[in-house]
């Protein structure tokens, strides 16, 4: 480990629910968001925060619905602001929503920075340290554990120190438990959070914590700087989600202090199911999940330069810097046109085959051939299975497409309608079948399973779940190839399959054909007894 921490634990404080759904285009139900608290709750942070008491009905409601909703691991935590100016915190509506919201921790940001408190706010000096103060003294009166977010600190800094200072020592004059220092338009660089962060956790006696924010691309950088100058308490969003370019992302940042570190953020083990979490709140939010993610993107591990392949089949540590399985991903071999026959036997043993070297060298050579023509494999491993599995001496495809047909065309009703017919070979029997559908690919899809179910009837277990087109080269017009991306699932895994035709509808038929063919082949090897299982 490059650097270790002291013995003390990292507590994560989650703001997903509250600062997350800041983030443009994303909009949570009370449910989705009761759902995301249960499984970080699983996961073991220590504090999820709710949102804003009294701000929207969905909020309310969530707050009304969490008194009765136990969490095992953490703790609920509303979220607001200081009093109003000129109003005594009693007298505050706001601040009585926070404690009638029913948490045992509140968390009340205020203003650090004098531009904020004389150009935005628009108070004295003084008037800000006395809201910050009377606000924290009342809610710790009713018997809530305050965190104090300490709002624009490292500008406040910058602009003057000394007022910075003196509206974390009015939070701690109140009662606060922990102080949380922002940097909220995240424009902060790491070496001066750390230094910062280092004078406050050496000026106070309770707990400091970090709340950072992404438009410099530094958020999680900055977030461990504060933690190797002191900083226990570490606040930020899973997927990093937020507003503008999103907070400190809690996905990077837990296994950065947990294997980096050498910090505990999570129960013992918990740390495993750090993907799977992600990926399950990228479901509920419905989202389009970042591949790319360090840690729990599918290609946070994937392979694709040959080099790269060949040094990983010998050492994983060669070119990945954590085991995959720490954080519940895995490692991944992408097949394309710079792949090199490592990666077709690394692909191989990952499905349960076996090649020649002269098979694998086929394998690459059709597969860089194809992509010439407007293929991409990079998200179509299915596709690249069926080719190693049709390389193998003996492999018999379990039918083939002789013919086809797809006629267009609208419905009396003026609605648009396709009719497919397709001529399939089985084995020595030649079926001929035809389907309908709105759409021409669908229509097919639905007439090549007519013919193959009764045959092979485990077809019926194969769905197609999506289907993606596009278009390679828009200036050719008509003449344009265009490449299809089908996913197929049998109920518990899915998988995907690419097709790439001038004509779409041959292109799908392609994709589609991979996608039952894989699903039957894949049926098969899972079939067979080990001891049984060949080449």
């Amino acid at each position: 480990m490059s650097e270790v921490v002291d013995a003390l634990r990292v507590r994560i404080y989650d703001t997903t629910l509250r600062d997350g759904t800041q983030r443009e285009g994303l909009s949570l139900t009370c449910e989705d968001k009761l759902r995301i608290a249960d499984r970080l709750d699983r996961l073991g942070v220590s504090w999820i925060e709710a949102g804003w008491p009294g701000s929207n009905p969905k909020d309310a409601e969530l707050f009304a619905r969490a008194r009765d909703h136990q969490l095992t691991h953490a703790k609920w935590a509303a979220f607001g602001a200081t009093r109003r100016a000129h109003v005594r915190p009693e007298h505050d509506p706001q601040v009585e929503a926070l404690l009638e919201a029913g948490t045992d921790v509140v968390t009340i940001f205020g203003k650090s920075s004098r531009l904020h408190v004389t150009e935005v706010l628009r108070v004295t000096l003084d008037e800000n340290l006395k809201m910050i103060e009377q606000t924290v003294a009342l809610l710790v009166k009713e018997g809530r554990t305050v965190v104090y977010d300490a709002e624009h600190f490292f500008d406040g800094w910058r602009e003057d120190p000394s007022y910075a200072l003196e509206s974390l020592t009015a939070a701690r004059n109140g009662g606060a438990s922990e102080l949380v220092l922002c940097d909220t338009n995240g424009g902060s660089l790491p070496w001066d959070v750390e230094a910062i962060v280092g004078r406050m956790v050496r000026a106070f006696s309770c707990p400091v914590g970090i709340h950072a924010h992404d438009d410099g691309g530094l958020a999680v950088a900055n977030s461990l700087a504060a933690v190797r100058a002191g900083a226990r308490h570490v606040q930020g969003t899973f997927n990093g989600w937020g507003e503008r370019c999103g907070n400190a992302d809690l996905c990077t940042i837990i296994p950065d202090l947990e294997l980096k570190l050498g910090a505990r953020c999570l129960p013992e083990g918990k740390l495993a199911e750090l993907t799977e979490t992600a990926r399950e709140l990228v479901e509920l939010a419905n989202l389009t999940p970042d591949p790319h993610k360090p840690y729990v993107g599918r290609s946070a591990f994937a392979h694709k330069g040959g080099v790269h392949v060949a040094a990983v089949r010998r050492s994983k540590r060669s070119y990945e810097h954590v085991d995959p399985e720490r954080v519940g991903n895995k490692s991944r071999v992408v097949v394309s046109e710079l792949a090199g026959q490592g990666n077709v036997h690394a692909h191989a043993e990952q499905i349960g085959l076996s090649l020649e070297d002269e098979e694998a060298r086929s394998v690459v050579r059709a597969i860089k051939a194809d992509e010439a023509r407007g293929y991409s494999f990079d998200a179509a491993e299915a596709s690249v299975a069926m080719r190693i599995e049709r390389a193998r001496p003996g492999y018999v495809a379990p039918f083939r497409v002789l013919d086809y047909r797809v006629i267009v065309g609208r419905d009396r009703d003026g609605q648009p309608t396709a009719e497919a017919t397709v001529k399939v070979a089985i084995g020595d029997q030649v079926v001929h079948t035809a389907g309908e559908h709105q759409g021409p690919v669908a229509a097919l899809d639905r007439a090549l399973r007519a013919a193959l179910e009764p045959s092979l009837p485990r077809v019926a277990a194969l769905r197609l779940v999506d289907f993606k087109v596009r278009i390679l080269d828009g200036r050719l017009a008509t003449d344009a190839v265009t490449r299809v991306l089908v996913d197929t699932s049998d109920g518990d895994d899915t998988w995907s399959t690419v097709g790439a035709s001038s004509s779409v509808v041959e292109a799908s038929l392609e994709a589609l054909v991979d996608g039952i063919e894989h699903g039957l082949a894949r049926h098969a090897r899972a079939s067979v007894p080990p001891q049984e299982k060949v080449g």
